[in-house]
């Protein structure tokens, strides 16, 4: 037992400009993911290898414990990944949309370029590994085939914040936990629009100075905030004990939610824009005029068959990502996390 807190330990401690490099790269694509329903935050903080230093210096902070390393460490991932969503939203949005198959096939190689990561601290397989990696894919699996959407149901007073908390603590889950879209779990708990009118209004509100609106806005991201803390706080403890104490069992649930998370991107698909009749997001489309205001954004997906070319591509993408998400996880771990990971 000790051997293995020592090595979780070990790899939790910052390790110098290295692993500042891969805090800021984790944290950005981390952030990207955030904007893309169906990509796992966690997944890309997993694939460029500061996955169990993030989630200790979390569970560090939610227990009062501040040290200048773990504080800068986490300062790059949140800083990045701030940056990221704000500088990033508009171009990522619009090259899924017209270059969904390109930009899945690149997230599918980033993705898998963790798996070597976890492979190195879960080898030789076992079948103790290979059952709990069997799991990992398996829930993965089933999470793609969930179809998300908003249920067009209103909850009011309690029962609506208390679905709010339940939403955030989805989102900050989302955020620890790889191979879970925040973006996706709100699709599910049918909260997503609920969200986005707050944020529209709450920008209305400060452009126009109008408080009144921004008080309502609040209604909402209060309860969604109190819930992300409570979702971060209590599931990085959590993951944090199981490093500790399961540690085998839970780097290869870890493997098989990074080797699923691909089931949820396939490339070859692409959006069509609805008909009469159609529900999109709860809301049936009775008029041409609603189909005409429905976004390209939210345009349901249908799979189509590649050409030679288009697979060729999505190979070359995939293939870049894997090599750029690989030299990323590779930034400071060398010999030192080869020692600390072989001494498990």
């Amino acid at each position: 037992m000790s051997t293995t807190h020592n090595d979780t330990t070990e790899q939790a401690e910052f390790r110098g400009e290295a692993l500042a490099v891969r805090s800021i790269v984790g944290g950005a694509l981390m952030g990207l993911a955030n904007l893309v329903p169906g990509i796992s935050g966690g997944t890309m903080l997993l694939a460029t290898g500061i996955y169990p230093q993030f989630i200790s210096g979390v569970a560090e902070v939610t227990t009062f414990k501040f040290r200048p390393k773990t504080l800068l460490m986490l300062a790059c991932v949140a800083g990045a990944a701030a940056g990221a969503v704000v500088g990033g939203a508009k171009l990522v949005s619009e090259l899924v949309i017209d270059h969904r198959w390109i930009m899945y096939s690149l997230f599918i190689g980033l993705t898998l370029g963790g798996v070597p990561v976890l492979w190195r601290m879960v080898k030789p397989a076992d079948p103790m590994i290979v059952f709990t990696s069997v799991l990992g894919i398996t829930a993965m699996a089933a999470l793609a085939l969930v179809q998300p959407g908003e249920t067009g149901e209103t909850a009011t007073g309690v029962g609506m914040y208390a679905m709010l908390v339940l939403a955030g603590v989805a989102g900050g889950a989302a955020m620890i936990l790889p191979g879970l879209s925040g973006a996706y779990l709100l699709l599910v708990l049918g909260q997503y629009l609920t969200i986005l009118a707050a944020i529209e209004a709450a920008r209305a509100g400060v452009s126009g100075r109008d408080m009144d609106m921004l008080a309502e806005a609040m209604h909402v991201f209060i309860p969604v905030g109190i819930g992300v803390v409570l979702g971060i706080a209590g599931l990085s403890n959590m993951m944090k004990m199981l490093l500790v104490k399961c540690r085998r069992p839970t780097l290869g649930v870890l493997l098989g939610l990074l080797l699923g998370a691909v089931f949820g991107l396939w490339p070859f698909q692409h959006p069509v824009q609805p008909a009469i009749g159609d529900v999109v997001k709860g809301v049936e489309l009775a008029s041409p005029e609603m189909v005409e205001a429905v976004a390209q954004k939210d345009w349901p997906t249908v799979f189509f068959a590649p050409s030679a070319t288009q697979i060729a591509g999505a190979i070359v993408m995939i293939m870049l990502g894997f090599l750029v998400s690989t030299l990323i996880a590779r930034l400071g771990n060398g010999k030192e996390d080869a020692k600390s990971t072989s001494a498990s």
